[in-house]
């Protein structure tokens, strides 16, 4: 059996790609990847099952790098469509109120569910010494006075310590989330709406090949000697071409990790205004 994470996250990007630029709401969107996350890891439980590992290190592997990956992103789609779905409104003070309140209960679920724990500082000081206890099948000491998630979990698909990892990359996603919905400079669709700009002027490409534009500008301090910042070139540009852009920095994350050129937008950029100067010789 063999489960490449390279693979995987491209598999992962590539729907939340396709997804993205089909400009649904953040709700539907989210709803959508819940469904493919949960059928990729089901698939892939099934495969493990059936076949196991060839050795310990690509158990490991397997446990620490790869399942936490699809499972993090399972779980933090969930809770953005658990989220979205139950705000009371689209707009004002309750709904500032509503994301400043979530944002608050996950920064205190992060202090005392993971950052005081040892496994946490072991997972980000980047050790490897204890991988062989960590992520590896069977090997659970319940005299570390482990929480009592460990007597929920499958454990011929889980060590226990895969689900930690995979809840920190949830808790990162969700608090950059949060941000760009308390931000008013990250959720410009009130703006948009009330514009009287001429709607010929629109942007005809993806969404990730705007956003693509826009930090390359923002890095190469093309824009106000790079004075402003990254939120407000991409609202300035949201509201120039009237699309929203649903949170720019989770969309830049996945550029920088998706198979093939990371800068896919660009390259075409350059080819196609090269093919236009050939037509004028």
């Amino acid at each position: 059996m063999e489960i490449v994470l390279n693979k995987i996250l491209s598999q992962i990007h590539y729907q939340e790609d396709k997804l993205s630029s089909q400009m649904m709401p953040t709700a539907d969107e989210a709803y959508q990847m819940t469904l493919f996350l949960n059928e990729m890891l089901c698939a892939i439980k099934t495969k493990v099952l059936q076949a196991g590992f060839r050795d310990q290190n690509q158990e490991i592997e397997f446990f620490r790098n790869i399942k936490p990956q699809i499972l993090g992103k399972l779980i933090y789609y969930n809770k953005v469509f658990r989220i979205e779905t139950t705000c009371p409104v689209n707009n004002g003070k309750i709904h500032q109120n509503y994301y400043e309140n979530l944002l608050k209960n996950l920064k205190s679920e992060y202090k005392e569910n993971i950052c005081n724990e040892d496994f946490y500082r072991y997972y980000r000081a980047g050790r490897t010494d204890r991988d062989h206890t960590y992520f590896k099948l069977g090997k659970i000491n319940y005299h570390d006075g482990l929480k009592s998630g460990v007597f929920e979990i499958d454990l011929s698909f889980s060590t226990y310590y895969d689900n930690k990892i995979a809840h920190i990359i949830a808790n990162e996603l969700l608090y950059t989330y949060m941000l760009s919905k308390i931000n008013p400079e990250e959720n410009p669709d009130t703006i948009l709406q009330n514009l009287d700009t001429n709607k010929d002027i629109s942007w005809t490409n993806s969404q990730n090949a705007l956003i693509e534009l826009i930090y390359a500008l923002y890095a190469s301090n093309s824009i106000a000697y790079g004075k402003i910042g990254i939120r407000k070139l991409a609202l300035i540009f949201q509201v120039l071409f009237r699309t929203p852009l649903n949170d720019i920095h989770h969309s830049f994350h996945r550029m920088k990790t998706r198979a093939g050129s990371r800068t896919a937008f660009l390259d075409q950029l350059k080819i196609s205004l090269e093919e236009y100067m050939d037509k004028d010789l």
